[in-house]
């Protein structure tokens, strides 16, 4: 008893430590500056899953990624041992990480198969990562087996086992026939779960020898096939109707075991004979409609996230005519080990304590196990200041140097979860992080927020004081967050000045200084008016500032939102822009905008131009401002203004505009009060009551106001009683159970004297009771609380001053306030007009349950999935509201053949009410969208191979594909349209018997059950007959490359087939012509060709041909011609689809000379002197060289070469002594880095006219894209050589690397 009691006491004491020392959560900052310096244990931030799965192909990376302070080393165990890295040449472990890379090349790669486990430790703690079970993947073969030939009756069911061998992971199984081709199901005709086909019933339709399943293994991508198996169904005797019977699974019940988390998939097939349909249902409730999916023709009950609530029994139905049958499963939901709180990592103080929870859950309940840096804590060393509760461990009073890493471990049967969270002992005096003397810079009335961030161990606390002095506690205005931040709500001029934060823990005590500038906005004082102006005038926009003097600020004028245009007649000065000879394109909205660092403010007036009257002598401009105002005929509300008009300026006064200034409420404000007549001198002006009047007036003529008037002398009013009520008196509820009684208060204008206050009556409508009554003053509401709920009320205000009270006020009805309906909408049925369209009815709710103003029913929907579709989706829900009373609503734009989930919502202005129950509806098959892509994949004389993507939108069952084609004619003509079919599964067509070089024009819709969608087109051309020109080899030459005879390969399920390419010519007639820009050649061409060149040479040259290319046109220019030269000149295509080389005949074109218009520099006189110094200089040089080798013997070049070995200046002949570098033999001089034949000559090309360097040999290939590069390739390298080529022969590799 006693020893329970001390318990109790000490853990009581424990804690209240834990109370009063208990610190939350502390970050560590990611400033550089602070993380120097301060140590962390090793935290894991990166590792490989648990079940590692490898393919042998690949190697094996073991992800080992942690961080600390100092940086964390990294050692491995396999299968519980210490695994040596370093004594394995094949494992890598990654420098400064502790990934491993292993090299499973060449080696048994089972060797590495285990479990793996990462630890990174340094000074502070060990942190360890899960256990990675490795193993390989495997695709075994099917065993060796022959399939005995099934023979059935018509009508009896039938079973075709698949039996896969087993592979990691399990593979896919597809039944299909000898073309590849999947075997069609139905509700009849299924494959189950585990592989095998399923037949309720045979029909003789189904006799076939060519039953093959197909087990796809995913990581190895192979396909391990079984041998076929041969059915025959006869109809001697066929089998009659019969009642449904389970093929899968036998008996009347069965269990099932499901994981949380997981998707539970439950299978009921059955036969009879008509074929049964099948039914599932859930005893004792309801489907999860959410979560739940029917697959495979309803045989199949899928429920994905599967919880504790989806344990029970479900039966599955199979029902025909002659009756029905059920079978029960009871599912039983288990749960591997799930987080409810993860430990996470604290930072502690010495002497503080910390606490670690690790909360789990799971079926059945997961033991939890405690490890310290690696160790199980039981077996760790004994350390009295830690407890362990269970999921919980309690650390009390720490010390510095206790840090570490705590590990929580929770299994069950069914899995494991594994978390690192390190406790980490700081001891930290404050550091303010905010730079220190921050200016903060806030416009008046706007919040300002002055930053004081700090990190220390313990948390300090922070504490503010204005100018050093003045200490500031969190309440209005001011708002002190966790983070140290100081709020200052509406900042004001006063609020300026010197702030201090100090940050205080046990270990220092750190402050820093900012400072606030409260700066006043940025206003504009006088805006830019309407302006009227003459084309040909100029017009003035005035814009007037006023911003705080420490503010620099930025004039901006823009014109229709947009920058002024650039021209020198728009000048702008510091407040004014001036338009200088107004144009009708200067017409439009013009914008000043003031910014400044910290605010901006705008306005904008319109510029309208006029035309300038035909008279140029006459200049219209705004009138003179008016002068001699007068007040005369004096009376309590009003008096006689007079004043004497001003110059007209050639534009006659439409009317006067009389403004005033009370002095007493606004003053500076000037407000429009009435206008005159154009003609009138004299005006009698209204008045309120205690107003003190200046006036001022203001002409105007059609070009604008004038300036105003110098004001009159001022004139007071006496005070009287209010002339009026608050205007917009309004009634509204903002809770429940109150009203909220708002007026727009009087101005001071208006109050006609001192003492304004407002006298608010109210009473409930329709109820026989005394108005009540409050006097409210300096307010413009009055809240009126413990009403009913939406109950409503007569309400009236009336303003009086000390004068007395204004009129009878009127009575407006308002209403209390409303609260969230109660009630949800029942009976609701949805009625589906076609594929796009469903219409939605429901009861409504009664009205008092809407507790508020209805404003209709928000009906919610959302796309679960597409009826085609096995996976859900997750698709964003719509909402579509319907205004007033309502009982129906159509939902517009549904995608079709989807299952849609609906529910309905009364809505009041308080909110939504309780939802509906849910409703879900299926919308029936659209046509499809467009295939994706119609793409012609091959082409041949006589056939083109197409190849098509399926629709991206199938909108229901893709039945299949139609193709339209017809061929178009030179003239742009369509031919007869000729059409196919094909089924949903064929994507690729050859179309044979087509036209050699024709271009023919597709049409491609794939199709539903309602019909074909859109079409996509593609054109393209059969290939031209050409004829195939053949290497020659000429005289005293070698032979010229062989032809290219390597060509793609095509796997195809269709037999292939070669034809001959017959002979046929590609260009007709060539023509030339010449003129000042150069040889204009033309010529005739067929069918299509991607590299066409015009290629000449000068006539009776062994030059190399010169090539342009002139794709897409039949003429081209040749500019450059040397004139009085002679050129052959041909035409000459190559497509990259065919080695054939296609030529013109030659045609000659000769440029005629032109007379030389230029002065001969070689028979000028300074020419000459200079040619005979420079040879005089050169032979000067030539004495001296001569002079000092005589005087230094031999030059040993022959030595100096012999000694140095250099490979680039070896003699290129034994027998004729000369070096290489220096003979003057140009045939036997190689450039540097050529290369020359093994006998140690170089050949020359004499075939410098050959159409082989076009053709299979030479060195003509093709780039990456197929486009022809050898003249840009290996004959540019010809021409630099003079002649040189190498003497590899071409690798045919790379000529069919060149197709690849």
């Amino acid at each position: 008893m006693d020893g329970s009691r001390k318990w109790l006491l000490g853990l009581g004491a424990v804690v209240l430590v834990f109370l009063s020392h208990m610190t939350s959560a502390l970050e560590v900052p990611l400033d550089p500056k602070v993380l120097e310096g301060l140590p962390q244990p090793p935290t894991i931030t990166q590792q490989s899953p648990k079940d590692y799965i490898f393919d042998p192909r690949e190697n094996i990376v073991l992800h080992c990624e942690a961080k600390g302070k100092p940086q964390p080393s990294f050692s491995w165990t396999r299968n519980g041992t210490h695994f040596d890295v370093e004594k394995d040449s094949k494992v890598l472990m990654k420098p400064g990480s502790g990934t491993l890379v292993i090299d499973i090349s060449g080696e048994k790669a089972e060797v590495y198969e285990g479990t793996y486990q990462c630890t990174a430790h340094n000074d502070h703690g060990t942190a360890i990562s899960n256990n990675i079970v490795i193993r390989q993947s495997r695709s075994p073969l099917w065993s060796k087996e022959r399939n005995e030939a099934v023979v059935v009756q018509k009508g009896v069911p039938l079973v075709l086992q698949c039996q896969p061998p087993a592979g990691l992971p399990p593979p896919v199984i597809i039944w299909m026939d000898n073309n590849f081709q999947r075997l069609p199901l139905d509700k009849r005709v299924s494959q189950a779960l585990n592989g095998d086909l399923y037949f309720s019933n045979v029909l003789p339709d189904d006799t076939r020898n060519d039953y093959i399943c197909y087990a796809r293994f995913h990581y190895t991508q192979t396909i391990q096939q079984k041998q076929p198996i041969s059915v025959t169904v006869l109809d001697s005797s066929p089998d009659g109707e019969r009642h449904p019977g389970f093929m899968l699974p036998l008996g009347a019940t069965s269990t099932k075991m499901v994981l949380r988390g997981e998707t539970l998939e439950l299978e009921c097939i059955a036969e009879g004979l008509p074929t049964p349909d099948i039914s599932w249902q859930k005893e004792g409730g309801e489907l999860p409609s959410g979560r739940m999916s029917l697959q495979n023709f309803k045989k199949t009950l899928r429920i994905s996230d599967v919880n504790e609530a989806d344990t029970g029994s479900y039966r599955c139905t199979a029902a025909n005519k002659l009756g029905s049958v059920y079978h029960d499963i009871k599912v039983t939901v288990k749960a591997a080990p799930f987080w409810v709180s993860a430990p996470r990592n604290l930072i502690l103080a010495p002497n503080e304590t910390g606490i670690l929870t690790c909360r789990v859950n799971g079926t059945p309940k997961p033991t939890i196990r405690w490890f310290v840096n690696g160790v199980p804590i039981e077996n760790a060393p004994e350390d009295h200041s830690r407890k362990v509760d269970e999921d919980t461990v309690i650390i009390s009073s720490v010390q510095s140097g206790s840090s570490a890493v705590y590990q929580c471990n929770a299994s069950n049967e069914f899995g494991y979860l594994m978390a690192n969270a390190f406790v980490n002992v700081l001891a930290e005096p404050p550091r303010v992080l905010t730079p220190p003397n921050r200016v903060y810079q806030v416009i008046s009335n706007n919040p300002a927020l002055l930053h004081c961030a700090s990190f220390g161990s313990p948390i300090p606390v922070i504490t503010w004081f204005k100018d050093s002095q003045i200490s500031i506690r969190n309440g209005d205005p001011f708002v002190i967050y966790e983070n140290g931040t100081l709020e200052i709500n509406v900042a004001q001029p006063l609020n300026s000045g010197k702030y201090t934060c100090i940050a205080t823990n046990n270990l220092g005590i750190k402050e820093n200084h900012v400072f606030l500038e409260v700066k006043e906005p940025t206003r504009i004082l006088r805006q830019p008016e309407y302006k009227v102006v003459q084309r040909g005038m100029s017009a003035l926009f005035e814009c007037k500032v006023k911003h705080d003097p420490s503010l620099i600020p930025t004039m901006t004028w823009l014109k229709d939102k947009g920058e002024l245009p650039d021209d020198e007649r728009f000048v702008v000065d510091t407040d004014s822009l001036t338009i200088k000879d107004v144009r009708g394109e200067d017409e439009g909205a013009y914008t000043c905008i003031m910014n400044t660092t910290l605010d901006q403010d705008s306005a904008s007036a319109m510029l309208t131009v006029v035309e300038a009257t035909p008279t140029p002598a006459i200049v219209y401009e705004k009138p003179d401002p008016p002068t001699d105002l007068e007040l005369t005929d004096q009376t309590e509300r009003s008096v006689q203004l007079t004043w004497t008009p001003g110059d007209e300026n050639n534009s006659p006064i439409k009317n006067f505009l009389i403004q005033y200034e009370d002095l007493l409420h606004q003053p500076g404000v000037w407000v429009n009060l009435t206008e005159a007549d154009g003609t009138s001198t004299t005006a009698r002006l209204q008045l309120s009551p205690h107003v003190y009047y200046s006036f001022r007036v203001l002409a105007q003529n059609d070009v604008g106001y004038s300036n105003p008037s110098a004001p009159s002398h001022e004139y007071r009013t006496s005070p009287a009683a209010p002339d009026e009520n608050p205007s917009n008196v309004h009634g509204a509820g903002t809770q429940p159970d109150n009203i909220v009684i708002s007026w727009t208060p009087l101005t001071g204008f208006q109050s006609n004297g001192q003492g304004l206050q407002y006298k608010v009556y109210w009473k409930q409508k329709d109820v026989d009771e005394d108005w009540s009554s409050q006097n409210v003053a300096n307010a413009s509401q009055f809240v009126l609380s413990g009403t009913q709920t939406y109950v409503p009320y007569e309400i009236k205000v009336q303003a009086f001053n000390h004068y007395g009270n204004g009129p009878d006020p009127g009575v407006v009805v308002g209403y209390s306030g409303e609260d969230f309906p109660l009630s949800a909408p029942e009976s609701v049925n949805i009625m589906v007009h076609n594929s796009t369209v469903a219409e939605v009815h429901w009861e409504p709710v009664s009205l008092s349950s809407v507790r508020g103003k209805l404003q209709g029913y928000t009906v919610y929907y959302r796309r679960e999935r597409g009826l085609h579709e096995t996976a859900e989706e997750a698709e964003q829900q719509q909402a579509l509201t319907f205004s007033g009373n309502r009982s129906e609503g159509r939902l517009p734009g549904l995608q079709p053949y989807s299952l849609y989930n609906v529910f309905i919502k009364v809505l009041n202005n308080k909110g939504e009410g309780p939802s509906s129950l849910s409703k879900t509806f299926e919308t029936p098959e659209g046509v499809p969208g467009p295939p994706t892509f119609l793409n012609v994949v091959d082409y041949s004389l006589d056939s083109l191979t197409l190849a098509w993507g399926p629709p991206a939108n199938n909108n229901g069952r893709l039945v299949g594909y139609t193709l339209s084609y017809q061929p178009v004619n030179s003239t742009s003509g369509l031919g007869p349209i000729k059409e196919m079919s094909f089924l949903a599964n064929e994507t690729s067509a050859v179309l044979g018997s087509l036209n050699s070089s024709m271009l023919y024009k597709f049409y491609l819709t794939a199709r539903t059950i309602k019909g074909p969608g859109p079409s996509i087109s593609e054109e393209a051309s059969t290939i031209l007959d050409t004829a195939r020109i053949q290497p020659t080899v000429g005289p005293g030459k070698g032979p010229t490359e062989p032809p290219l005879t390597t060509s793609p390969t095509t796997q195809s399920l269709h037999s292939p087939f070669h034809k001959a390419l017959p002979i046929g010519p590609l260009f007709g007639t060539i023509n030339a012509s010449v003129s000042e820009d150069g040889a204009l050649i033309s010529w005739e061409q067929f069918g299509h060709h991607k590299n066409v060149f015009v290629e000449y040479i000068v006539e009776n040259s062994k030059e190399e041909w010169k090539k342009e290319l002139v794709n897409g046109t039949h003429s081209h220019t040749i500019k450059g011609l040397k004139p009085g030269m002679s050129y052959r000149v041909r035409v000459v295509a190559k497509d990259p689809a065919e080695p054939t080389v296609h030529s013109t005949n030659e045609v000659v074109v000769t440029v005629p000379a032109v007379p030389n218009r230029q002065v001969d520099i070689a028979t000028q006189g300074w020419f000459i002197g200079l040619m005979c110094a420079i040879a005089l200089l050169i032979l000067v040089l030539l004495i001296v060289c001569f002079i000092k080798r005589n005087k230094g013997g031999k030059y040993p070049v022959k030595e100096k070469e012999d000694a140095h070995q250099d490979p680039e200046i070896q003699p290129m002949k034994e027998d004729d002594g000369t070096f290489g570098e220096y003979s003057d033999t140009e045939d036997h001089k190689p450039l540097k880095g050529s290369r020359t034949p093994s006998n140690g000559t170089v050949r020359r090309d004499e075939s410098d006219d050959s159409l082989v360097d076009y053709g299979e040999g030479g060195d003509g290939q093709f780039n990456e894209d197929g486009s022809f590069i050898g003249q840009y390739s290996g004959k540019k390298e010809k021409d630099t050589h003079e002649g040189n080529e190498s003497s590899e022969a071409p690798s045919p590799v790379n000529a069919m690397n060149s197709f690849v």
